[in-house]
């Protein structure tokens, strides 16, 4: 008989939190009032979270494990979980407790409710520098006004999915994967859950800023044409400005001769100026370009080397 809820759990190097997750969680769900199962998704690790999240399937057969060949990814490593998953209700949740398992009660309270979208917003994070909050913040807000989905703010992929959403997201198969953004997309009844993120449980954080920077990159090129609307006005711009320099230019040389100063500073500025603002739109066609390229080649989104408690 299927589980009512499936929660997916994405586990890159978690040696140090998998023992307190699973406890935490399955104290959580044992009093839900709702069977349920566990997906673990190793994706790729180097430590011991693979043999501990073995072990843990071998004592709960609850608890299934996905184990990829190689690190594809966290949006992968949660549509993997998502593919395999059997319930009807199913939530996604990192593996290092700053989303708060005790929130999952309160968001299948909603999905019973008739809410087939609940995501949790967070109220207070907890343990992050001023500048992890102020770049978060300012990223949500911008790529909220550069697409015409209705993506909210402050939230992460720590939600709960009906099935039927859950179906519907499973048809996108793009390789750069941004879960939050897609969902939004999908539509349906949405409804949200306020919590306080907590700090890390241990460990180190799997998104420092070069990952950052690349996720907020996909997410933006992903759900907006914007870029490529920003790059047109980059060269109207600089094609205005040329042309106001070349008729003053002749301007000062037919009637004011005597001004006119022969130099390199304004050819030089002019050239730098034309030049910046055609790289800068050659590198945001070449983001498009490569995401088109990673497409058409049809590869397959992850590869999985081993499985446990899945029939």
């Amino acid at each position: 008989m299927d589980p009512e809820v499936s929660v997916v759990v994405p586990l890159y190097n978690e040696e140090l939190v998998i023992a307190e997750m699973y406890e935490r969680l399955t104290g959580v769900l044992e009093h839900c009032g709702s069977s349920y199962e566990i997906i673990l998704v190793n994706d790729g690790s180097r430590d011991k979270t693979l043999q501990m999240a073995t072990d843990i399937c071998q004592r709960d057969k609850r608890v299934k494990l996905l184990s990829f060949s190689r690190n594809f990814g966290h949006q992968i490593a949660i549509t993997a979980g998502m593919d395999k998953a059997a319930g009807n209700a199913i939530v996604v949740i990192d593996a290092d407790l700053q989303d708060p398992p005790e929130v999952i009660p309160e968001m299948i309270k909603k999905w019973r409710e008739g809410f087939q979208v609940v995501y949790g917003v967070r109220s207070e994070r907890k343990g992050e520098s001023w500048f992890k909050l102020f770049t978060a913040s300012a990223f949500y807000r911008v790529l909220k006004r550069m697409t015409s989905v209705d993506i909210p703010v402050d939230t992460g992929d720590f939600r709960l999915m009906d099935r039927r959403v859950m179906l519907e997201f499973l048809q996108m198969r793009e390789q750069a994967r941004f879960v939050r953004g897609m969902v939004s997309w999908v539509g349906f009844r949405q409804g949200e859950v306020l919590y306080s993120r907590d700090e890390r449980f241990a460990g180190e954080t799997k998104y420092p800023f070069k990952k950052m920077l690349k996720f907020a990159i996909d997410g933006m090129l992903s759900f907006s044409q914007i870029p490529l609307k920003i790059s047109s006005a980059f060269g109207m711009i600089s094609a205005v400005i040329s042309f106001i320099f070349m008729i003053y230019g002749i301007f000062v040389k037919f009637f004011y001769p005597e001004q006119a100063i022969p130099g390199w500073a304004s050819l030089f500025s002019a050239v730098l100026f034309i030049g910046g603002v055609q790289l800068i739109c050659i590198g945001v066609l070449g983001e498009y370009i490569g995401r088109i390229h990673e497409e058409i080649k049809k590869r397959p989104l992850y590869i999985i080397d081993e499985k446990v408690n899945f029939e």
